[in-house]
């Protein structure tokens, strides 16, 4: 029995280290991919710049190659993750039911699109009204803004990757309440709690003004109360496939007592 527990984890520790080299794999060969599509995307993550008359500088030597190889592993990233994810669900498929299979198996798209529109929504609707208000302030005190590009561009992923992150918070949700770890009373009931954490995290998010904070909270508060929507009709799913479980237990009992 010891012998074959070890193989059965031998087994499954030999299966992961393929998944991971693969996974790498992939990433080394959608870091050359995208080498082609980093000059066009710098233009147009420029643009915005432009528009408000500020320019970006390079204060340092290697400033200009770094970004170009910093943005090509984010593409690569990006790219990667359904496969990544693929490989984290062909991995635990054989520990799943086939319903669970089939559903999990949809998690990966939607969580792909949540994520791009987590870094579209802060892009197009956050950036620029931080950038109006940065400017517009600069404007008024007399400051005259010189923005290097290594901190424009750490700032913009400061905000745009962790709002696709936060993005998943509905379909981590949905699973959590598929696995019975977490109901809608739960998240109704330490609402307060999620708000502060929430709250903490547009703080790390934000410049340090109150009007952004609060465009940045406000919609990570309305994310949490859709996230409460989605667990309770998973939830309400959830406790028919447990009665309808149920019936069927019980009727496969009677039939064996009336045989």
């Amino acid at each position: 029995m010891a012998i074959d527990q070890e193989q059965s984890v031998t087994s499954h520790l030999d299966e992961l280290r393929k998944r991971i080299v693969w996974s790498l794999i992939i990433v080394v060969v959608l870091f050359a991919v995208a080498f082609p599509l980093v000059r066009p995307l710098v233009r147009f993550l420029q643009a915005d710049l432009k528009e408000l008359g500020i320019g970006l500088n390079a204060f340092n030597v290697a400033d200009p190659l770094m970004l170009y190889l910093n943005l090509a592993f984010i593409i690569a990233i990006v790219l990667a993750s359904p496969f990544w994810m693929y490989q984290l669900w062909a991995f635990v498929r054989p520990g799943l039911y086939d319903k669970e299979q089939k559903a999990t198996l949809t998690y990966i798209p939607v969580i792909f699109f949540l994520f791009l529109a987590g870094v579209a929504f802060s892009y197009f609707w956050l950036l620029p009204f931080l950038l109006k208000v940065s400017t517009e302030l600069g404007k008024e005190l007399g400051i005259e803004q010189v923005i290097g590009v290594e901190n424009y561009f750490s700032f913009l992923i400061r905000l745009t990757i962790p709002f696709g992150l936060l993005f998943q918070l509905p379909v981590v949700t949905m699973f959590l309440t598929r696995l019975g770890l977490v109901t809608p009373y739960f998240m109704r009931k330490n609402r307060k709690y999620a708000y502060f954490a929430l709250f903490v995290v547009a703080a790390l998010i934000a410049p340090p003004d109150v009007t952004s904070h609060l465009m940045i909270s406000v919609p990570l508060f309305v994310l949490y109360e859709i996230s409460i929507l989605i667990s309770a009709r998973t939830y309400k799913k959830v406790l028919i496939l447990e009665q309808q479980a149920e019936l069927e237990r019980q009727a496969d009992l009677m039939r064996e007592l009336n045989k």
